[in-house]
């Protein structure tokens, strides 16, 4: 005999469960509690008073569900009559509706025998008061009150209701003891009710479980619906609220960018607007700065203007004086006419030395001098490579240069600086003076020399070869532009007496290189004294007035040349 079912399975027994307990009939068992089957006690409407498990007034009610099972009394020679001769009456009105194609069918066949029977049914009731073989758990608080309630009123009926794992639970069971009593005939009547798994299915399915898997015909199981949260949607929400808006608001700005239709003033504007332009810039970056600064009513007229002049990629960076509410053609011919530019230019030529080269840019720019001279006095803060000793002389850079408005004295010495380091770096001057055995410093000593004893480029290497020779030879110099820097003299101007004057820059008197540069050496002087012409020359004179030198290995040829120089009035002294 199989084991009482769990409470969620109350009432539900097996033929053989019947039987065994003698053939007693189900509604007997309402009078003897003791005997009947253990059940989870579920009222489903008042509760009779009274003692000895027998209603006081009567026979006990009739089970609503045998109302679908018997038409009268003693139909069935299983069951026997229903206590008390009374007929089936309608259903409890605790109970829920009974399902219409879950009863019909089990309804006695007209050409059945007395024990074709489905099993029949052991039915708990409010009068059961055996004790459950597990108490009931205590409900969750999303579990439907009525979903372990039977609607098949306790009959096994395979493939309803969706409690698969009771049903797997039984057929283990069934399995595993043999069961005697499935005869043919039962087995027929049990098995075809799997035939109507699917419409039971349906009879029982509930959306409030549809997160649960159902198995179906064949054990395969249903994916799991996913509910989304609440919270999910509405961070979805906010998510396609963000995208709507940046493709209006990112549209928009691309609209008023690219619209030819777009917004524009007409003329050339009124009143005085300063513009700064930046380095790398595009005309989409400029286009806004117009529309910020007023200039320009939108960006669109001044980019197809710009676009379809090919000398708007000639814009330079600076400060443009231009006017409000201009139209975007206007204000493109503005920022190409360089008179619009503020911006001040100074040429530094090469051979300047630095006070030559402060001088030069107070009167182009209108610095100060002081501001100038007591920027120079601070060679530190200018950015001077390391092997410049502190020595500003020589290494501001000769070159144009664009003052902007707002510049101060140490930006302008420091950007010359910054242009000979980097011209320094290209000739890679610290790598080929190493590689010569001189300093980066001396190298820069000998270029500032070359770059004031000649004009000519094409002279400079031979230059630089004379100055070598004679430095390992041990020869002074003989350098005029030397003294005239440390006299602080032009070279036409030095006198008998100045050239016999001893002092550090005298390299008549003095062998070796001067202490400092004397100039500022372009980047040919500085290719030069990297790479002089060899040979053993020792001697050079002026022969034109355009500056020709005549070069020499042999001090009688010298001599002669400086008496073709003197003759000329070159300035060939003694």
């Amino acid at each position: 005999m199989s084991g009482p079912v769990p409470p969620y399975e109350r009432g539900r027994y097996a033929p053989s469960d019947v039987l065994s307990r003698g053939g007693s009939p189900a509604g007997a068992w309402y009078g003897h509690p003791a005997d009947a089957p253990p059940t989870t006690r579920l009222p489903v409407g008042p509760v009779p008073t009274g003692s000895g498990g027998v209603h006081p007034s009567g026979p006990l009610p009739v089970p609503p569900v045998l109302s679908g099972r018997h038409s009268a009394p003693g139909d069935d020679d299983r069951t026997g009559p229903l206590p008390g001769g009374d007929q089936p009456g309608p259903p409890a009105p605790g109970l829920p509706p009974r399902p219409a194609g879950a009863w019909s069918r089990l309804a006695k066949r007209s050409d059945a025998g007395p024990d074709a029977t489905v099993a029949a049914p052991a039915v708990g009731g409010p009068y059961d008061t055996a004790v459950p073989a597990e108490a009931p758990t205590e409900a969750h608080p999303l579990h439907d009150p009525h979903e372990d309630d039977d609607s098949t009123g306790g009959l096994e009926v395979l493939g309803a209701g969706g409690r698969d794992r009771g049903r797997r639970g039984r057929r283990a069971r069934r399995a595993a003891a043999g069961d005697a009593h499935h005869d043919d005939l039962h087995h027929d009547d049990l098995h075809h009710d799997d035939e109507h798994d699917d419409h039971h299915h349906d009879l029982h399915h509930d959306d409030e479980h549809d997160d649960h898997p159902v198995l179906g015909r064949g054990g395969r199981s249903r994916p799991a619906k996913r509910r989304r949260s609440p919270l999910a949607n509405v961070l979805a929400l906010l998510v396609l609220a963000g995208v709507v808006a940046g493709v209006v608001f990112g549209g928009r700005a691309l609209i008023g960018l690219l619209n030819p239709e777009a917004e524009d003033f007409t003329g050339t504007g009124t009143g005085a607007v300063d513009v700064r332009i930046d380095d790398g810039d595009t005309l989409s970056d400029i286009a806004r700065t117009l529309v910020d600064e007023g200039v320009i009513a939108s960006s669109a007229p001044f980019v197809e203007a710009a676009e379809a002049d090919p000398a708007s990629m000639g814009i330079q960076p600076g400060v443009y004086s231009l006017r409000a509410q201009m139209s975007g053609s206007a204000a493109l011919d503005l920022l190409l006419d360089p008179a619009a530019r503020q911006v001040s230019r100074v040429t530094v030529p090469e051979g300047f030395t630095v006070a030559a080269t402060l001088q030069r840019i107070a009167e182009s720019t209108g610095l100060p001098i002081e501001d100038l001279q007591a920027a120079a006095a601070d060679p530190a803060a200018l950015g001077l490579p390391a092997y410049a000793n502190g020595q500003l002389e020589g290494f501001l850079f000769p070159a144009t240069y664009e003052v902007e408005p707002d510049t101060t004295a140490a930006d302008v010495l420091r950007a010359m600086v910054t242009r000979f380091t980097d011209t320094a770096t290209e000739l890679q001057l610290e790598q080929r003076a190493a590689a010569a055995g001189r300093s980066p410093y001396d190298i820069v000593v000998v270029a500032s020399m070359i770059q004031s004893e000649t004009l000519l480029d094409e002279e400079r290497p031979n230059v630089a070869q004379v100055v070598y020779n004679r430095l390992n030879q041990g020869i002074a110099l003989g350098i005029d532009a030397t003294l005239a820097y440390g006299l602080q003299k032009n070279g036409n101007d030095l006198t008998v007496t100045d050239l016999q004057t001893d002092g550090p820059y005298n390299t008549r008197t003095r062998p070796g290189l001067p202490p400092t540069p004397i100039s500022a050496p372009g980047e040919a002087s500085l290719e030069a004294a990297l790479a002089p012409t060899t040979g053993d020359l020792l001697y050079y004179v002026l022969e034109s007035q355009e500056g020709r030198h005549y070069f020499t290995a042999s001090y009688d040829d010298f001599l002669a040349a400086r008496q073709r120089c003197a003759d000329a009035g070159l300035g060939c002294g003694g």
